[in-house]
């Protein structure tokens, strides 16, 4: 990863971001990675059931769930190692009796004098699980939900997002490229949960008891040009009076219902056109 953040932004951002360090920069390092990082899931699924209408919960939970799993199956079918690696072992091949290390939060421990982010990297079951990053993912993922939910406090997530983002890399946990993998995956979930499953906000209703009824996925925009009812309506511009037609042909006239479109002459029929028979007979009289 780090050979590829090299090729794709022309340097390593996380030694960049991590080279200059001191004890404000770790603290505010450590507040979005390891503190809200962990109680944000259970205040935005808190927000989701009180302020969205009845059924987000469930959507936004399966898109967090899903979310991470695929970010999990990732890291075991394609592991990689975090900054604080190569910072250590450089170029070394690296093999799965390595211990974690805690990286930047060592600073942590050391400040406040506990033992917790030390013993837990060091005893971690996936080392080598940097990309994608699921810490990016998690941000992004709350984000866009969010965003969804209060759309006038977007910027408040960006920057949340953004924050997350520069933690990672100070404490140099994650390069660039796990971030940006994280996120896209957070992307993936919920635009195809919002397109489909996640119920729409209605104007005036802020909680979900206002809600009578509940639509889901993005609506049709019907003045969106070349779209799959506007070619239906210039193939067919009136379908009640092609099916009227089409039934009244078929069923001859048994139908109650006009026949509109084509006609053709019948018993009781009153056929005030020529037909193939009348124009014979003027060209017999003609003769």
């Amino acid at each position: 990863m780090a050979a590829l953040e090299n090729i794709l932004y022309g340097a390593n951002l996380s030694n960049i971001l991590s080279a200059h360090k001191n004890t404000v920069l770790d603290v505010l390092a450590w507040m979005p990675y390891g503190v809200t990082h962990i109680g944000a899931p259970f205040v935005v699924s808190g927000l989701m059931f009180v302020f969205g209408p009845p059924g987000t919960l469930p959507v936004w939970a399966k898109a967090f769930g899903y979310m991470n799993l695929t970010g999990v199956v990732i890291q075991l079918f394609f592991p990689c190692s975090p900054p604080w690696y190569e910072n250590l072992y450089g170029l070394a091949p690296a093999n799965y009796t390595m211990k974690g290390n805690p990286a930047g939060l060592a600073a942590i421990d050391k400040l406040f004098g506990v033992d917790l982010y030390t013993s837990t990297f060091i005893a971690s079951p996936v080392v080598f699980g940097a990309f994608p990053s699921l810490h990016s993912g998690c941000a992004t993922i709350e984000a866009l939900f969010m965003s969804h939910l209060f759309p006038k406090l977007r910027p408040l997530f960006v920057i949340y997002f953004l924050w997350l983002w520069w933690a990672t890399m100070y404490l140099s946990h994650h390069y660039a490229v796990d971030l940006v993998a994280g996120s896209l995956i957070s992307a993936v979930a919920y635009f195809v949960s919002k397109g489909t499953f996640l119920p729409r906000l209605q104007p005036g209703k802020m909680f979900r008891w206002d809600y009578d009824y509940v639509e889901r996925g993005e609506p049709i925009d019907a003045d969106a040009p070349y779209g799959l009812t506007d070619i239906e309506e210039y193939l067919l511009p009136d379908s009640d009076e092609w099916t009227i037609a089409s039934g009244s042909s078929l069923s001859g006239n048994n139908s109650r219902e006009p026949s509109i479109g084509m006609r053709s002459p019948g018993a009781g029929d009153n056929w005030d056109g020529d037909t193939l028979a009348s124009s014979s007979d003027h060209e017999d009289h003609k003769l």
